[in-house]
């Protein structure tokens, strides 16, 4: 089976698991590299990494057209649902819950997270997918941190990570060199970059890192253009 992964620049992924589409952390329409606007995405739930406007700036115009459930920390979840968001599961860290197409567990993430009032947006948090046949690693914004060993550990059924996505921007989350190390210690098939060349304070070549991975032999590197998409085999 397989699993279309589009990015549509900064943070945000469509991954359309074959039975529905998860939008990751959305952000388009004040977005400088976005692929798509606001009004043109569909999608059948929506996962929030952290309240940082860069990460959830569209999700509450997106959550009321679409009525797509929303997954997020309990303090996004309370916010949400003060401004007329009806479908949302509020979470923590090392919660798991079924998504169109599988399962999406809330893993570790170290980074800061504020709601648009100033208010506290719960901890931070990356994704561990198993949908459609894949296991996916969406790590949000985030410092390197030793347990990426620990979740890029094969599953019950041997399976490692077919896919990992990490930034790479720096000053605000790991850059370059901090992620190569991500990569050896998550040990996925391939990894896919973001974060990165937003705004001139992230600005960074994706693809001089891609080679270094590769080089390095640690994964298939790939760089997508905003709105490209990776068709992933499970593995």
């Amino acid at each position: 089976m397989a699993v279309t992964v589009t990015w549509s620049g900064h943070s945000t992924f469509l991954i359309d698991t074959g039975s529905g589409v998860l939008l990751v952390d959305p952000f388009f329409d004040d977005c400088p590299t976005a692929a798509f606007k606001a009004a043109e995405v569909s999608c059948d739930a929506i996962l929030l990494t952290h309240a940082h406007f860069d990460h959830l700036a569209d999700c509450v115009p997106i959550a009321t057209r679409t009525q797509a459930p929303v997954f997020c920390a309990f303090e996004i979840a309370q916010w949400l649902t003060g401004q007329g968001v009806e479908q949302v599961t509020g979470m923590n860290l090392g919660g798991a819950t079924a998504v169109p197409g599988g399962r999406a567990k809330m893993e570790l993430a170290h980074h800061s997270s504020s709601l648009p009032d100033g208010s506290y947006g719960g901890p931070a948090a990356s994704w561990l997918l198993d949908v459609g046949g894949a296991r996916i690693f969406i790590a949000g914004d985030t410092c390197l941190f030793s347990d990426m060993e620990r979740i890029g550990r094969p599953d019950g059924q041997g399976r490692g990570l077919d896919l990992a996505i990490l930034p790479i921007g720096d000053l605000f989350t790991m850059g370059p060199d901090d992620s190569l190390e991500a990569v050896r210690l998550l040990k996925p098939r391939t990894v896919l970059p973001c974060h990165y060349s937003t705004w001139p304070p992230i600005e960074q070549d994706p693809q001089a890192w891609a080679g270094r991975v590769e080089a390095a032999g640690l994964a298939e590197a790939k760089v997508l253009r905003p709105g490209e998409s990776l068709n992933l085999i499970a593995g």
